[in-house]
């Protein structure tokens, strides 16, 4: 069922035991907007839990409260309700989905969300999950503390490349505005975002290495970076930002990152005008148009020959996207 900001706020009113999740590897806006959600829900009285099937980046560990994230053990639990922030399909929040029995209100941005909730509101015209909770709370008249400010500033601007990816809109310019009165500091945020570990300099020339570049003709090119398990030894986190370097090179339309993990083969896709969302979505997972991802379950060789062919195919339609 779809509904609206405020019945989304009456079903959170309506609720006592309330269990709030987010998509696997999450990003800032799927923490954000957890972080900030908890903290409103938590000082209406209410009984929370933050459950996620998945580490916290050591990136994000500047924003209060992550430690209360738990993750979801074996056993299953009765809620009044299960928040679902940042993703398009139930697949996408792992094993909180048979650890949690409620019904589900799912709160979401992407195009591709597949309206798989008891109730959703999904708004693919907000550049992150982070605006929505924001308008939530200002619907309720929440009283928004730094920290929470500072949560949904997070949020909202990791998600549009702090306000240079085409996704930010006069709405996303004016919210960062009213987080920053709220008590968010910008230069804060963006110091503790891109400060990384050494090992994560030092590996990057090994990173880059693995560079290919696809020549698909008047379509553009595709480039991308393989991180195989010997690469990563010593890194277990902060890879996410190496697929900028094949993205930003001149005539290259589509990027790929293909990273082992222990169930598959993670692929992190960027573009520049070309939906990757699409592709994504063919590979069981999701995103946005410019930036998507998906877990492929097959060997590494074979994962990136599907990736590529895909990418190529979607190249050829020529469809471009403002």
């Amino acid at each position: 069922m779809e509904v609206s900001i405020a019945h989304s706020a009456k079903l959170l009113n309506e609720a006592n035991n309330i269990v709030l999740t987010a998509h696997i590897h999450p990003d800032g806006d799927a923490l954000g907007s957890l972080l900030a959600l908890n903290a409103y829900l938590s000082a209406k009285g209410k009984q929370v839990r933050m459950l996620l099937d998945d580490e916290i980046p050591r990136t994000f560990k500047f924003l209060s409260d992550w430690e209360k994230i738990e993750k979801p053990d074996s056993s299953e639990s009765e809620a009044d309700l299960l928040v679902v922030l940042d993703s398009s399909d139930l697949e996408r929040i792992g094993k909180v989905r048979n650890a949690v029995k409620a019904p589900v209100l799912n709160l979401d941005h992407h195009i591709s969300n597949l309206k798989f909730a008891d109730f959703w509101y999904v708004d693919s015209q907000a550049a992150a999950t982070g605006e929505i909770i924001f308008k939530l709370l200002k619907e309720v008249d929440a009283n928004i503390t730094a920290s929470m400010a500072t949560a949904l500033f997070t949020a909202i601007a990791t998600d549009c490349g702090f306000f240079r990816f085409a996704n930010t809109s006069t709405e996303t310019l004016k919210y960062a505005s009213e987080l920053v009165s709220l008590g968010a500091k910008p230069h804060i945020i963006s110091e503790h975002l891109d400060t990384k570990p050494l090992a994560v300099i030092e590996i990057l020339p090994k990173v880059l290495e693995t560079l290919e570049i696809v020549d698909c003709g008047q379509g553009g090119q595709i480039a991308a970076l393989t991180l195989r398990q010997e690469i990563l030894a010593n890194l277990r986190e902060d890879t996410e930002g190496f697929i900028n370097y094949p993205r930003n090179i001149e005539g290259v339309e589509i990027a790929i990152m293909f990273k082992e993990a222990d169930n598959g083969i993670r692929v992190s896709l960027r573009s520049k005008t070309v939906d990757v969302s699409k592709i994504a979505l063919a590979f069981g997972g999701g995103g946005h148009a410019r930036a998507a991802g998906c877990t492929v379950t097959e060997p590494l060789n074979r994962a990136k020959r599907l990736i590529i062919e895909a990418s190529k195919k979607q190249l050829a339609k020529g469809s471009k996207i403002e």
